[in-house]
C-alpha cells in the first residue's frame, strides 16, 4: 500500500510552485486564442472571402467578429492573471517581465478590438451595404471582383465615399490589433514550450 500510495502524482504545489491546474488553464487560455486567430485570419476568411457574395461575407463577419474579439480578450485577460498571480513583482526575472509585458499588450489590443475598431467596422460595412443594395450591387462572388462598379458608386455618392475611407482606417486599425496579438500569443508559446515545467 505505502508504495502503491508513493506512485500516484501529488496534485498540490511546493510553495513558489505553479499548480497544474494553473497551467492547465493558461494553456487551455492560450491556445484557444491562437487556434481562433489561424482559423480566422489565415483560413475562414480566406476561403469565405473568394466563395460568398460580397454582402452574405460582410454579414457573417459582423455575427462571427464580436464573438471571435470578446473571447480572445478574455482569454488574453485570463493568462495574464494566471500568470502574474504565480509570479509576484518581487520575484520576477527579466524574462517573466517580458512576458508580463507581452500579455499586457496583448489584453489592450485584443480590448481595442473587441470595445472599438471591430464594432465600428462592422458598422460602417452595413452602412455601406444599403447603399450597394439599393444600387444593385453586393451580389458578386468575391470582395475583389466588380471593382470598377464600387470606385464609380465612390465618384458618385460622396456618402459612401466617406464611408469607404472609414471602413479602410477602421479595418486596418483592426487588422494591425489582430496582427499584434497574433505575434504576443506567439512569443507567449514560445515562452510556454521553454518552460513547460514551471509555466
Amino acid at each position: 500500500p505505502c508504495l502503491l500510495m508513493s506512485s500516484v502524482p501529488v496534485a498540490m504545489a511546493a510553495e513558489g510552485e505553479t499548480t497544474t491546474l494553473a497551467k492547465l488553464l493558461h494553456l487551455i487560455f492560450l491556445s484557444t486564442f491562437w487556434g481562433m486567430q489561424i482559423w480566422v485570419t489565415f483560413i475562414s476568411g480566406i476561403i469565405m472571402g473568394s466563395n460568398l457574395t460580397r454582402h452574405t461575407f460582410g454579414f457573417i463577419q459582423s455575427k462571427l467578429f464580436p464573438s471571435y474579439f470578446h473571447l480572445g480578450c478574455a482569454c488574453a485577460f485570463f493568462n495574464l492573471i494566471i500568470f502574474a498571480m504565480h509570479h509576484p513583482s518581487e520575484r520576477l526575472n527579466k524574462e517573466e517581465t517580458f512576458q508580463i509585458v507581452i500579455l499586457f499588450i496583448c489584453v489592450a489590443f485584443a480590448a481595442l478590438n473587441a470595445q472599438w475598431f471591430g464594432q465600428i467596422t462592422s458598422e460602417i460595412m452595413a452602412d455601406m451595404h444599403l447603399i450597394e443594395k439599393s444600387c444593385g450591387l453586393g451580389q458578386d462572388i468575391g470582395t475583389s471582383t466588380n471593382r470598377a462598379a464600387y470606385n464609380q458608386l465612390k465618384e458618385n455618392n460622396p456618402k459612401y465615399k466617406a464611408f469607404s475611407n472609414q471602413l479602410a482606417l477602421y479595418h486596418n486599425a483592426s487588422s494591425l490589433c489582430n496582427l499584434c496579438c497574433l505575434i504576443c500569443n506567439g512569443i507567449s508559446l514560445y515562452y510556454m514550450a521553454a518552460n513547460l515545467s514551471r509555466l
